[in-house]
């Protein structure tokens, strides 16, 4: 997929979040001065698009501190919102950097069922395996006899081994495998999918505790990123996804999928603003080609209705 039609995409993707917040914002701002009303009118919008309270406030502090008392536009406004989301978003706009020195450089992969961790680690293995990359699939999410079989189909489509155990079988067990299967191929990078189930928390924890334990037996270092794959669907659910799995693992940055499912897209920004974890990469459909490195001024004007 070129580049235009991955915009195209992702314009269209964020079409719900971005008329939602076009719509409130030209409701508002019609031949209107930006007064106290009027911001309040604003903060609310933002905080409703799920840009979260301490965003919303910080963005309306700013525009008031140049705009105050003076007619503006809704152009304007956007314009000068969409200047303020990027300079949110830009220090987390990290692409997922492998290092060669590590062989395999290993990426555990969290997040809760349904989130798209599977299906985004089959596109991350598909991106890598055309760039020349030697991957290497684990498919640790044991109980779900669904996400292996996925994986399995992920593999195949993208010319990479996975390693898989028996249903129900010990996950920590399976990654020790994996890394030894990984480090005897001289893969490059070996991604192991994990469980989600947050109803048993305390299970879960001790789970993805055992496989880093495990792992660091084989490599000091392993697993050398560890990515939080989030469904920007379940809007400000997601911060509470990131406390949780951040207690559990050192969570190393995340991958914000779903985008085009709801007109929650706002969320990105508000977990940029509470945890500065990296944002490596953003999807916003069920394609290999629907999953990108996340470009911040791009994404804040398209959520802003701007023009490129």
């Amino acid at each position: 997929m070129n580049t235009s039609s991955w915009l195209d995409r992702l314009k269209a993707g964020l079409s719900k979040s971005t008329s939602k917040l076009t719509d409130g914002i030209s409701g508002i701002f019609r031949k209107r001065k930006l007064d106290d009303e009027a911001l309040e009118e604003l903060e609310e919008l933002l905080i409703s698009a799920d840009l979260g309270p301490t965003t919303a406030s910080k963005l309306t502090t700013n525009l008031a501190a140049t705009r105050f008392d003076k007619e503006v536009s809704e152009e304007e406004v956007r314009t000068a919102l969409a200047v303020d989301i990027a300079e949110i978003l830009e220090p987390v706009a990290k692409p997922l950097t492998i290092d060669a020195h590590h062989k395999p450089h290993v990426i555990l992969v969290v997040g809760v069922n349904g989130s798209g961790k599977t299906t985004t680690i089959g596109k991350l293995a598909q991106h890598y395996s055309k760039q020349g990359q030697k991957v290497m699939l684990a498919a640790g999410d044991t109980f779900r006899a669904a996400a292996v079989e996925q994986l399995q189909i992920w593999g195949n489509r993208a010319g990479c081994p996975v390693i898989t155990g028996k249903s129900g079988g010990d996950a920590a067990g399976l990654a020790y495998d994996a890394l030894q299967a990984a480090l005897e191929q001289r893969v490059d990078i070996l991604l192991i999918d994990t469980a989600g189930r947050l109803q048993n928390k305390s299970d879960l924890m001790a789970g993805l505790e055992k496989i880093s334990r495990v792992l660091k037996k084989l490599d000091a270092g392993a697993p050398h990123d560890c990515v939080l794959v989030l469904d920007a669907t379940v809007g400000q659910n997601a911060h509470s996804q990131v406390e949780v799995f951040r207690d559990m693992v050192a969570v190393s940055g995340l991958v914000v999928t779903k985008l085009d499912g709801s007109a929650k897209g706002g969320v990105l920004v508000a977990l940029a603003e509470k945890f500065a974890l990296p944002v490596h990469a953003i999807g916003v459909g069920e394609g290999a080609e629907d999953l990108r490195a996340f470009d911040a001024s791009v994404y804040a004007r398209d959520l802003m209705g701007l023009a490129e």
